[in-house]
């Protein structure tokens, strides 16, 4: 068996990172393609960072099991198979759903801060960059975070301006130009992603799977 094909993908929040993953996704069958997500591998809620103002910061690099994930990303690349919980926002542990990754040609790591942990991002064969203007993505988090996790608005603004600016502009936009492609996605029209997404998984399955 071949080394998988590695790819790096990378946005800030509501860049539309999730969108272009459930699009690109659906062009593959299960055993062609692995997706591992940063987001799986946080910390216990007990030993994330405070800020100054006693709340948690999500959006530093150090709220990840940074070790975990390189080891159970070269255990896909060696043709193994993974099994962890899966990270959902205000979900206890106990609760959360197990996941089995397998190995496959194709392995896709997405998250905030794949490109900042050197040894993961050093085995990525691709590496692609999700990016949207400041004023949409922060609308598009608004919008997020009062219909699925119950925020106010004071809320989102107070993470937005002390945790999610300062780590995309620490932790992400110093690695866009590291990028082999570059996705704007400005528009609200889903027609612009599928497109790319179509366009993008026709390349790999000719490149790496070698299918038409």
């Amino acid at each position: 068996m071949n080394r998988p094909y590695v790819i790096g993908i990378a946005g800030g929040s509501g860049s539309g990172k999730t969108f272009f993953l459930n699009c690109f996704l659906n062009h593959f069958k299960d055993h062609e393609i692995t997706l591992i997500s940063q987001d799986d591998y946080y910390k216990p809620m007990e030993v994330q960072p405070l800020d100054e103002n006693g709340w948690i910061n999500f959006d530093l690099p150090v709220c990840i099991e940074e070790s975990q994930l390189l080891t159970d990303l070269k255990t896909l690349l060696g043709g193994g198979s993974v099994t962890k919980k899966e990270y959902t926002f205000n979900v206890a542990e106990e609760q959360a759903k197990l996941l089995t990754l397998k190995s496959a040609p194709i392995i896709i790591v997405e998250g905030l801060f794949v490109f900042h942990y050197k040894e993961i991002a050093s085995l990525f064969d691709m590496r692609i960059f999700l990016d949207a203007e400041e004023e949409i993505t922060l609308n598009r988090r608004i919008k997020r975070d009062t219909a699925e996790r119950g925020y106010t608005r004071d809320m989102i603004m107070y993470q937005w301006e002390n945790h999610v600016l300062p780590a995309y502009k620490n932790y992400l936009l110093p690695y866009k130009d590291t990028a082999d492609k570059i996705i704007t996605n400005n528009s609200h029209v889903a027609d612009d992603i599928i497109a790319v997404s179509n366009e993008l998984s026709k390349q790999l399955r000719e490149k790496v799977l070698q299918l038409d």
